[in-house]
């Protein structure tokens, strides 16, 4: 038995609305308990912030399109190098860094629990290898629906029943978390070399529309009672005018769950452009945090742009390519048989490019502009508006206008007809920042039961003590404070055990990889339907018995099951 007594820590814990009080938490066992006994190890935080492991509810930092960024950048690798040290390994990288950089990293900004945002089903094993060693953070994994040949079908029949089927097999056999969807049906038409033009456009071959995409598979989710919501990613990505698509889009969602969201909408930034060309390109940020501010169904993640060179890799290939033709840089796009697709590229985000400077006001503008923290999680849709190493920065953003106002300062001069944010007088308190680095993830991705995201009784130990003192500081004027505090913590406690200590990893750690499991009656059970094992043996290059990930291949699983009604 293993307690610890951590002392003095100022906490805030949103889940459990408890804002700045000093007290105590005791540990035992990796959980978090009433008491311990006299003889459990102190910790003490000496008044410092302690909020519980933050959450990041959309990143990508595993899987086969991560590791192709990686060899496709060498220029990228030979940056973030750091020697081997006591219980740490060599590293490199800096948008697309090596596995053990990843864990390190997050870890040593208190980040306990990460969801890689897309993982192809067919190429789930290799997500689930760089989960292996991703220690110091318990892992979990969205699947990729977009392109997936057996839903389309079953949607164009309308059968409700055999898409949440078809979703189920999928899911479980991939060990995935929840259901994504990438630029609906627009990667399936980019194999014909087209695309879609928002949501009622058809998929060639398959005759359905992203509207109906998103719809069945919003239903079919709810239907198989998964813990997230649908994790959508909105067509349209990175054009402007495309503001009119995900307001569409937004308008639509049905209010289907009362614990949480019914849809989760993806890098919101790239989805809010206003203009007709690139030419009289403007944020509509204001359009948009409206929709949002109206529709309690739904929950967006900013998807900031921060200045510098970084990776592009996403599951929306034409949109990928599109970013190719206006950088010419390298460029990669790859096919994955009968589910979805994915493109990389490497980009710099410049200070004095217009577009660029847009882009970067567009995603604080959403922050500032939407009311309820609950609802807007700080992201940068890792590592495509920018690595996540830059999230102490986006918080400080939030926290202070004068530390905007500077940053205006240093951007293309013509930003101020085009954007809102020096209107913008709001700053976000320490509060807010826990919601939205936290709390508001673990209740978007339905794990709050599970014990993530806050500091009651029966929660996972998982703790993060910052070296600063909130009671002290005037963040709106001491914004470098925030960033060098929120960089690297004094304390990183992983369910009750300290893993990071000034940025230095303690102990090689051992995570836990988190999956759905619907459960579905035999005579729903697609892998016992006669078409869809015909489909399988004529299309997919590997034998329906070798598809699945066994339950052995994950390093440590907790697996989540479902009861739908069918």
């Amino acid at each position: 038995m293993s307690e610890y007594l951590i002392k003095n820590g100022w906490v805030i814990d949103p889940l459990n609305d408890i804002y700045g009080e000093t007290m105590d938490i005791a540990v035992r066992d990796g959980k978090i308990v009433e008491s311990v006994g006299s003889s459990a190890e102190v910790i003490d935080a000496g008044g410092n912030l302690t909020m519980p492991g933050g959450v990041d509810s959309h990143t990508h930092i595993c899987g086969t399109k991560v590791n192709f960024g990686r060899y496709m950048s060498p220029e990228d690798m030979r940056a973030g190098r750091g020697r081997a040290r006591r219980n740490m390994h060599p590293v490199s990288g800096y948008s697309v860094p090596t596995v053990y950089a990843n864990t390190y990293r997050y870890s040593a900004m208190g980040y306990t629990t990460v969801l890689e945002g897309a993982m192809a089903p067919f190429e789930a094993r290799h997500t689930h290898e760089e989960f292996a060693h991703t220690t110091l953070q318990d892992t979990m994994a969205n699947t990729l629906f977009d392109g997936n040949w057996s839903a389309m079908e079953a949607i164009h029949d309308g059968d409700l029943k055999k898409t949440a089927a078809v979703v189920a097999w999928y899911l479980t056999a991939a060990k995935g978390f929840g259901l994504k969807l990438t630029n609906p049906g627009g990667t399936e038409a980019w194999g014909y070399g087209k695309d879609v033009n928002c949501i009622h456009d058809r998929v060639p071959y398959f005759d359905v529309s992203p509207a109906e995409i998103i719809d069945y598979m919003i239903r079919a989710n709810e239907f198989l009672k998964l813990p997230h919501s649908v994790h959508l990613h909105c067509n349209n990505l990175g054009k402007p005018g495309n503001y009119k698509c995900t307001l569409e889009t937004m308008n639509r969602t049905p209010d289907l769950n009362d614990k949480r969201q019914t849809l989760y909408l993806t890098h919101v930034q790239f989805h809010s452009y206003g203009g007709s060309s690139w030419h009289d390109f403007c944020s509509k940020s204001d359009d948009i945090a409206w929709m949002v501010n109206r529709k309690p169904q739904v929950a967006i993640d900013m998807g900031q742009v921060m200045f510098g060179r970084t990776t592009t890799m996403t599951a929306d290939g034409p949109m990928e390519f599109n970013l190719f033709r206006l950088y010419n840089n390298k460029w990669s796009n790859h096919d994955v048989e009968l589910e979805t697709g994915s493109g990389v590229i490497p980009v710099l985000y410049s200070r004095k490019n217009l577009v660029n400077s847009i882009m970067w006001a567009i995603g604080l503008e959403l922050a500032l502009q939407v009311k309820d923290p609950w609802r807007c999680m700080l992201t940068t849709d890792n590592p495509n508006g920018a690595p996540f190493v830059k999230y102490p920065e986006i918080a400080a953003l939030l926290m202070s206008k004068k530390y905007r106002d500077l940053e205006m300062e240093t951007v293309h001069p013509d930003i101020y007809k085009r954007v809102l944010l020096q209107t913008l007088d709001r700053e976000l308190d320490w509060n807010e920042i826990a919601i939205m680095t936290r709390a508001a993830q673990a209740k978007a991705l339905g794990i709050v039961d599970l014990g993530k995201g806050h500091l009651g009784v029966g929660a996972d130990a998982d703790i993060a003590i910052y070296p600063l003192k909130p009671y002290e500081i005037d963040p709106s004027v001491e914004y470098e404070k925030v960033i060098a505090g929120l960089s690297c913590t004094e304390h990183t406690i992983k369910r009750g055990r300290p893993v990071s200590r000034k940025g230095a990893c303690l102990v090689h750690g051992s995570n836990t990889t988190f999956w759905v499991k619907p459960g579905v009656p035999e005579e729903y059970d697609i892998s016992r339907d006669p078409e869809f094992i015909k489909k399988f043996e004529r299309y997919y290059t590997v034998r329906m018995s070798n598809y699945p990930v066994r339950e052995e291949y994950l390093h440590r699983n907790y697996c989540i099951e479902t009861k739908p009604d069918f």
